[in-house]
């Protein structure tokens, strides 16, 4: 069965739950209709361990990596975890892969991160296709996509897997990415959600949440391309750069920037749905009140 990606999924971050509450998670967001559960990959579990849990405790969700940091695995062993999974959950696994962050690579795991991204990228996706797996061939092969923001990656990510995973980015950078990656490839931006009305608290919730992300120069030059200035970077982010990421308001209000990346050409869309209370974890009574199936 070939995987298809649907149209909303969730992405979240699952290591503060139990492995039971994940997969009674995983459960729920599956009978609420969403398409796909993206999980990401940082300082805490390993993500293709989960996958394979939660495969087989759900029956049609597809389970993502949004991403999987190359840095973290050999090009050999990545290809016996994509021929793995793809067996295991059969149709319903993708590959998201990404070149992750210096502080992440060299910081946190040790590694040389000297080498330009689209190159290492590159050169990694030759040498997964050039290594060796003897063990059973999957039905069918699992999706690739990249976690892309900039032009050349975007083509990269079109050209040699299935599509881009784009994270923190608004509906103008999907318009860019339809543009550089022509009609058919897939175009899966991350959303982040947040269900509060009062624009001072919501902004309060949102910097909190951005806080990890602002100082980091891949989203800030691509950020940029899209009228944002260093200023709007500065002390815990303005308004306008808040505004721009973080879709917060009612339902109609969330609902609108979903359907502003459909509109400029996202495939599917996976939402990061904020808690109102600030604290970490899916707000699933926002994922149950935009439940597809709802």
């Amino acid at each position: 069965m070939a995987t298809e990606i649907g149209r909303l999924g969730v992405w979240t971050a699952i290591d503060g739950m139990s492995a039971a509450e994940a997969a009674e998670f995983a459960a729920r967001v599956e009978r609420w209709g969403y398409s796909a559960l993206w999980i990401p990959e940082a300082v805490g579990r390993d993500p293709f361990a989960v996958i394979g849990f939660l495969a087989a405790r759900t029956s049609s969700l597809v389970l993502a990596t949004g991403i999987a940091n190359i840095y973290a695995r050999d090009p050999m062993s990545m290809k016996a975890i994509h021929k793995t999974l793809a067996e295991l959950a059969s149709g319903r696994f993708v590959l998201g892969l990404g070149v992750s962050h210096q502080h992440l690579v060299s910081g946190q795991r040790g590694h040389s991160y000297s080498q330009k991204p689209l190159s290492k990228m590159r050169s990694y996706l030759d040498a997964m296709d050039k290594s060796l797996f003897l063990g059973r061939q999957p039905t069918e092969e699992a999706p690739i996509v990249l976690g892309a923001l900039r032009d050349k990656m975007l083509g990269l990510a079109a050209t040699r897997t299935r599509g881009a995973h784009p994270y923190l980015v608004p509906p103008e950078h999907t318009a860019r990415a339809r543009e550089v990656m022509g009609p058919d490839a897939w175009l899966c931006p991350e959303q982040m959600v947040l269900y509060e009305t009062d624009a001072s608290k919501a902004r309060v919730i949102a910097r909190k949440h951005l806080s990890v992300y602002l100082g980091l120069p891949n989203y800030q030059s691509n950020l940029k391309q899209f009228g944002l200035g260093d200023d709007d970077f500065a002390d815990g982010g303005s308004d306008r750069l808040v505004d721009c990421i973080v879709a917060w308001g009612d339902e109609k209000a969330i609902e609108t920037r979903i359907q502003a990346h459909y509109d400029a050409g996202a495939t599917h869309v996976c939402i990061q749905p904020f808690r109102p209370d600030g604290e970490f974890g899916p707000d699933e009574r926002l994922l149950e009140a935009l439940a597809p199936n709802g």
